[in-house]
Parts: structure tokens; sequence; C-alpha cells
């Protein structure tokens, strides 16, 4: 009686909502699943195999060179924690900057917005270096080649928090990308100049105090840190603050969900 009512005056319960919502949101990630990695040969598995490809090649070459020599740190679950955050934050945004062109008639279902386009591709692209990640994490440590994290909570609060830096900073990037056609050519340079500083390749504690303080203002150092010191436990002294990041995140998060606003009304969606 009350969803008739509901249906009738042109408004919608919240549980009625949320299951359209949830509905759309799986159409959408089977339909971008179909579409970037089609139905042939491994299809949509290939979202895992490639970054797998990636980090699994690099941390199997930095192991056999580190049999011949030393380092104070374990060398591939150095490069395992720093690349597989660098390949969470950095496919977010670099997926989400060309979901509205190719989906834009999409938009013209009454429950597709563009934000539904963004946080699909979002999703994917979380799931896919997520998964990546845990069955490295997994195959290394099940042959010896790596110990087991010294702590679980804090790599799963620091992953949580760049995962969620990655959605604010991904919604900032693909509408400037969608404005800006110039940004886009310069995007592989922007994100060369990001990987360089943004901790994958160093721990902030090897810096000069005063370079510290400087390369603590961008966010996902934060994450980066936290991440290895769950991994390394005593063996690294890491520097992060989880106020700090979380507070970028929600204000990155903010401006872009504001940003997108502006698009959807620019583009006629309501």
């Amino acid at each position: 009686m009350t969803d008739t009512f509901l249906y009738e005056t042109g408004k919608t319960s919240l549980k009625r909502s949320l299951a359209i919502q949830a509905r759309v949101i799986h159409a959408l990630l089977m339909r971008e699943m179909i579409t970037r990695y089609g139905r042939d040969n491994i299809g949509f598995l290939w979202m895992f195999v490639e970054p797998i490809l990636f980090i699994g090649g690099m941390a199997v070459l930095r192991y056999l060179m580190e049999r011949g020599g030393g380092g104070d740190l374990p060398l591939i679950p150095f490069i395992l924690t720093g690349w597989s955050s660098l390949v969470l934050w950095r496919n977010m945004a670099s997926q989400s900057m060309n979901a509205i062109i190719p989906n834009l008639t999409l938009l013209f279902h009454r429950n597709v917005t563009i934000f539904d386009l963004f946080f699909t591709r979002m999703i994917l692209e979380g799931a896919s270096a997520t998964v990546s990640f845990l069955i490295l994490l997994v195959f290394f440590i099940t042959f010896d080649w790596i110990e087991m994290p010294a702590d679980v909570m804090t790599m799963l609060v620091g992953w949580f928090l760049l995962f969620w830096f990655g959605v604010g900073f991904g919604l900032i990037v693909a509408v400037i990308a969608d404005r800006s056609e110039p940004f886009k050519r310069m995007w592989s340079l922007i994100i060369l100049v990001l990987v360089m500083i943004s901790g994958v390749l160093f721990m902030v504690d090897w810096l000069p105090t005063g370079l510290q303080k400087v390369i603590l203002w961008l966010p996902m150092v934060h994450g980066i840190e936290m991440i290895r010191e769950g991994y390394f436990g005593p063996l690294v002294t890491a520097h992060y603050s989880v106020t700090y990041m979380a507070v970028a995140n929600l204000v990155m998060l903010y401006f872009g969900m504001l940003l997108v606003d502006k698009t959807k009304h620019r583009l006629g969606d309501k």
C-alpha cells in the first residue's frame, strides 16, 4: 500500500531507491567489463592478470637481483607495497578520465547518472588492484619469498585511505580532463612526476627533514607509509597522519563531487 502510494505520487521509498541504484551499478559493471575486456579469451579476468604480470614481473626481477646483494629492507615486499598502492589510485584516476564520452548515451536512462559512470570505473579499478595485491601477497608468502605482514589491520586502514583518495582524486582529474584536452595529453607526464614524489620508491624517513615536511603534504604518501609500516613493522620508521589523510580525502571528495555536479548540469543530466 505504501509503495503504491509513493509510486503514484512520483516519490520512491529509500529501500526501493537503493535497490534501483544497486541494479544500475551492477548493470554498468557488467557493461564496463565487457566493453573494456571483451568476451573472448580470458575476458574481464585480464583486469587482474595485467597488474599481476606488471607488479609480479618487477618483484621477481628484483628478487633475482637481491640474491646477489643485500639491503636493509627486503626488496620484494617494498616493491609490492609501493607499486600496488600506486596502481590502486593511479588507475582509478586514469580510467575515470574516459568515463563520460564513451557512455554519454547511457545518460538518457532515467536511473543512470554521471556519478554512476565514475563510481563504476572506480569500483572496477579498486577491485582489480586489491585482488591483484592479495594474490601476489599470498603467492610470495606461500613460496617463502616474503614474510607475513607485521600488522594486517594497519595495512587495511592504509589501503582503505588510499582507495578513498583514489575516488576523490579520480573525480577531480576526470572533470578537468573532460574540459581540457591539453590536460589529457599531459596526464602521462603528471603521473610520472607523481610516481617520483608519491612515496612509491622511497620511505619518507630516508629524506632530509625539510623535504619530509614538504612531501607529507601529499595525501597518498601517508597511505603508502601506513601500508609499509603495517607490513614491515619495526623495520621501518613511518611518517603519516591518519587524521590529515582522512581530512584531505574528504575535502577532495567534496570538491570532486561539486565539479561532477557542475558537469552534470552542463551536459543536461538530471
